[in-house]
């Protein structure tokens, strides 16, 4: 077993200073030296989401485009071999509930140890979290992948994307998309991936988070399958500007109705001139692309967590 360290690290350590990363030639992926590795898992937002059909073992049928966001978690492994336990987990940043050894990155670890219990040591794990929980950003998923990746080439364990998206898939719907970090438009219960060519580049992209947690089991209770008036793909092939009346989340009729403060964060990002706003996932937060900065939007959701970005090309 491992164990679980929730104080606030003063080591000096990567994971604390991503603005100074960003200057590196790749976005997410940084390696330092042979037993020690920084990754910096990504998050996304869902344009568009249908729900489509009840399937027979319990799940849904969905249609969604994955896109990749630059905000970032922070993820070190260090190589322990002095510890007496198989790991260490030091947890920082914004707080996540529950234990850590239910985190996704403790899985990964344990599950990759399944497999390859010679080639991974005892090692210490630093995740600073930036990514808020509950929020229909996948920031969860994004850390397991990289956890995946970061071990696979920290340790040599010789797997492929195939195998490591095959692995992910088994952990979570979402998974298997942060391995590539690219658009990609899902289909099934969001495991079927398509490479997509979009790109929001030069977009202002607004995420608004309140104090509010839905359940992802709520949110589907509450649904009625249905195809989409418009067909999801035709539609975000054309401009932004179209998808207000043509690009929607079906969560976000039940969602709204059950928690309006979510309701109202989208209809105010309209008023301050968003040209198209969507809850991500099932929720909590709210996205909204603007051509230009919003410099007083954290003046406007005093109380919510805010991540304003201009989107650029991506790698």
């Amino acid at each position: 077993m491992g164990q679980y360290v929730t104080a606030f690290s003063v080591r000096i350590n990567r994971a604390f200073f991503p603005s100074l990363f960003s200057l590196l030639p790749s976005p997410h992926y940084h390696h330092f030296c042979k037993n020690n590795m920084v990754v910096f898992p990504c998050c996304k937002i869902n344009l568009g989401l249908n729900v489509v059909a009840r399937r027979s073992d319990g799940y849904h049928d969905i249609e969604t485009l994955f896109y990749p966001v630059p905000l970032n978690d922070n993820l070190e492994v260090v190589t322990a071999p002095r510890l007496t336990t198989s790991y260490v987990l030091h947890e920082t940043g914004i707080p996540l509930e529950g234990s850590g050894q239910h985190n996704l990155v403790v899985r990964v670890l344990e599950t990759l140890r399944e497999t390859y219990p010679q080639q991974i040591p005892p090692v210490e794990i630093w995740l600073h979290k930036r990514i808020p929980a509950g929020a229909g950003l996948g920031g969860g998923s994004s850390d397991a992948a990289f956890m995946m990746r970061l071990l696979n080439t920290q340790y040599d364990l010789g797997m492929n994307d195939e195998d490591i998206e095959y692995r992910l898939a088994r952990l979570g719907a979402d998974c298997a998309f942060f391995n590539r970090c690219k658009p990609a438009f899902a289909t099934g219960i969001g495991d079927r991936l398509m490479p997509v060519n979009l790109s929001l580049a030069g977009w202002n992209l607004v995420l608004v988070k309140p104090d509010v947690y839905v359940s992802t089991r709520e949110a589907f209770s509450m649904i009625v399958p249905q195809r989409a008036d418009h067909p999801l793909l035709e539609a975000l092939q054309r401009p932004v500007e179209t998808w207000r009346e043509t690009v929607s989340n079906d969560f976000e009729k039940s969602v709204f109705l059950h928690y309006p403060k979510i309701a109202a964060i989208k209809a105010t990002l309209y008023d301050m001139g968003a040209v198209y706003a969507s809850m991500s996932g099932s929720g909590s937060c709210v996205y909204a692309l603007f051509h230009d900065r919003q410099p007083e939007v954290k003046d406007i959701f005093p109380d919510c967590f805010v991540y304003e970005t201009r989107l650029r090309i991506l790698p």
